[in-house]
């Protein structure tokens, strides 16, 4: 039992290194390509129109949130209520095209290994690219989501934000971050079973208290500090502010947020690569 515990602590502080966690990425670049692939392939299997269910899905979301909280409930950005729907549409798509690349990744990850468990038993199968996978295939949602943001921008609003190009910088912490959480919840879910249920509550809590239809400073004083300890909170504002805005980021402080989503990937990797030791005595 000490020697089981001993080794399991040796394996995690190597799995730290993060020269393993990119040499893997590297060398296994075409699994994780075929692996996307067939993950989108599969999403539109059999339906008539195919991928064009990502242009139509971010769509029929915006128009029907924006006709509930900016015409039924009048809902207003902010304190100053000069907003047109339009600008009201944009605001609240850009907060959530970014927030489903968490829930995206959240809502899979219980139940990936268990739904690939035909690869757990093939013991020279790198399980640990499963998660990297998905990532693609999300971020291949939002790429074309944020292009109808942006042109939707363009059409709507003749406006397209000159530090658009800071997007990719900005997204990187939300990214490690996710696809940490993808890591750790991939491992769980093969232990306990209920992950899957209770991440739906959490990822369904966390999308009404995440600045997505609202921001910040319309949060009470009082409240603002617990908002603020949502990470998707700062990842979600300082994309909103680059995207629509045009306010260049916190360089120092966004330094520091993917530095700190870095060190919490690794450290979610590392425990998956520990953990998976026991997922074929589970499944």
């Amino acid at each position: 039992m000490q020697n089981r515990y001993n080794s399991d602590s040796i394996s995690f502080m190597r799995f730290l290194n993060p020269v393993i966690f990119a040499k893997t990425c590297w060398s296994q670049r075409l699994l994780i390509k075929n692996l996307a692939i067939r993950e989108i392939q599969a999403k539109y299997k059999d339906s008539y129109l195919g991928i064009l269910w990502s242009f139509i899905h971010p769509l029929f979301l915006l128009t029907i949130y924006t006709f509930v909280f900016s015409v039924v409930f009048k809902a207003k950005w902010g304190t100053n209520g000069g907003q047109s729907t339009s600008e009201f549409a944009m605001m609240l798509f850009s907060g959530l095209i970014v927030f489903n690349i968490f829930s995206e990744l959240a809502n899979r990850s219980p139940s990936l290994i268990i739904n690939n468990s035909n690869y757990v038993k093939k013991v020279i199968f790198p399980l640990e690219v499963l998660p990297v996978s998905v990532l693609f295939s999300v971020l291949t949602n939002f790429l074309i989501s944020f292009t109808i943001f942006v042109i939707g921008q363009y059409i709507l609003l003749d406006y397209i934000s000159p530090t658009i190009f800071m997007v990719p910088i900005v997204l990187l912490p939300l990214i490690m971050i996710s696809l940490g959480i993808s890591y750790l919840l991939a491992s769980l879910g093969v232990y306990i079973r209920d992950v899957a249920q209770s991440v739906g509550i959490v990822v369904n809590m966390l999308f009404f208290l995440t600045p997505v239809f609202y921001p910040v400073t319309a949060v009470p004083k009082e409240f603002q500090y617990y908002m603020n300890l949502n990470p998707l909170t700062y990842l979600i504002s300082v994309f909103r502010d680059t995207v629509f805005n045009g306010v260049m980021p916190d360089l120092l402080l966004l330094t520091g947020w993917i530095a700190g989503g870095f060190v919490f990937l690794i450290a979610c990797y590392a425990w998956f690569m520990v953990t998976r030791r026991g997922f074929a005595d589970v499944i």
